[in-house]
């Protein structure tokens, strides 16, 4: 029997409330499958901050170095605005990411056949959509130094982000993009601003060259940030693979989110290299939603987005890939049959809440796996 070893971090905001559907489902895969899950449950962000002081405790970062995959719940709120900048409840996650080297964020936007109608966009232009947004995770204007708001001897302030990246941050996140589009159509858009930053420039550059030695096989698309962000709207169906740098990656993957129905919808998957030894990858699982603390405590979160996180983990961690299977299939049923948390709401529909939503899909994979 595979044992796993989890380490789950809620967090902020609707990120507890989320995360007990992923308990949920953990507890019927101990039950059905022939894995050993070994969980144990920790802070960042801003409950981290009430604890400790600081958004993430060396502790926790320890425990995360050691487990085989990290689900994430999300992190911040209006209870924290005015903690300084460094030590807001974002950088708990950020210091994951960077600590861990968490370089390549897989991002699908998926549309699911049951939610193709709730789409701002028309039927015709979703229906079908699978879109995989690689986003560079660990460089970047998130990252580059000097990062900065100084007053200027006039009284003025100025405030700085430096965008920072080298050929070999490039090229490994284009590869995983090529490895990637060969499992899937063998397409890659790479979306960078080459007419305007020089970061956008060597971004080109080096997919060129590393397209032109590694990856003949793959059809390469290069497009200005701005464009892709236009065509996502106008023809979504386009793109398979999208590769892109940290900032453009949050943007776009966001902007696609919206095309599936609803933020809520959107897992999300942060490797790192492959271990030269074993083999595995650091990884960290979590939805692109917020903590949405306007809706925290409610029980009306749309806790699929962390379900389907928790099916990456499954799927690029755990070696798990018919288990991530039923996972997707179970979400799609459950949508077919007309269940709809209030973010993806649609007439003649029956809403529900968190854990109703939660509890429909466990019962589903109860039903396919019987």
């Amino acid at each position: 029997m595979a044992t796993h070893n989890l380490l789950l971090l809620p967090g902020d905001g609707i990120g507890p409330e989320v995360m007990a559907e992923v308990e949920r489902l953990i507890a019927f895969l101990s039950k059905k499958s022939r894995a050993e899950f070994r969980i144990e449950t920790d802070l960042c962000g801003g409950a981290a901050i009430d604890k400790h002081g600081v958004p993430l405790a060396d502790e926790t970062l320890a425990k995360a170095r050691k487990a085989d995959a990290i689900v994430f719940g999300s992190v911040g709120g209006p209870k924290w605005d005015k903690v300084k900048y460094e030590n807001r409840p974002e950088a708990g996650l950020l210091k994951l990411r960077k600590e861990l080297d968490l370089f390549a964020n897989l991002r699908p936007a998926i549309c699911y056949p049951a939610l193709a109608e709730a789409s701002s966009l028309r039927r015709e232009h979703i229906e079908g959509l699978d879109i995989l947004i690689l986003r560079e995770l660990t460089g970047g204007t998130y990252f580059g130094e000097p990062k900065e708001i100084v007053t200027l001897e006039d009284g003025q302030k100025r405030a700085v982000d430096t965008t920072v990246y080298t050929t070999r941050e490039i090229e490994r996140i284009v590869r995983v993009a090529f490895d990637l589009a060969r499992k899937r159509s063998k397409k890659v858009h790479s979306a960078e601003k080459r007419n305007v930053m020089k970061t956008g420039v060597l971004w080109n550059e080096v997919t060129t060259a590393v397209h032109k030695k590694e990856g003949q096989d793959i059809e390469l698309h290069h497009i200005l940030a701005d464009a892709c962000a236009m065509q996502l709207v106008r023809n979504p169906k386009q793109f398979d693979v999208i590769v892109c740098d940290n900032l453009f990656g949050d943007m776009l993957s966001d902007q696609a989110a919206m095309l599936t129905g609803s933020i809520g919808m959107l897992p999300s998957a942060a490797l790192g290299a492959p271990d030269p030894a074993t083999g595995k990858s650091k990884a960290l699982y979590e939805p692109v939603h917020g903590s949405a603390p306007d809706i925290a405590g409610q029980g009306i979160a749309n806790p699929i987005a962390e379900i389907a996180s928790f099916g990456m983990a499954l799927r690029y961690s755990c070696d798990m890939v018919k288990e991530a299977d039923l996972i997707d299939k179970a979400i799609a049923n459950t949508l077919a049959r007309g269940l709809r948390t209030g973010d993806i709401m649609q007439p003649n529909m029956r809403k529900v809440s968190t854990s109703e939503m939660g509890r429909a899909i466990v019962e589903d994979m109860e039903k396919l796996v019987a």
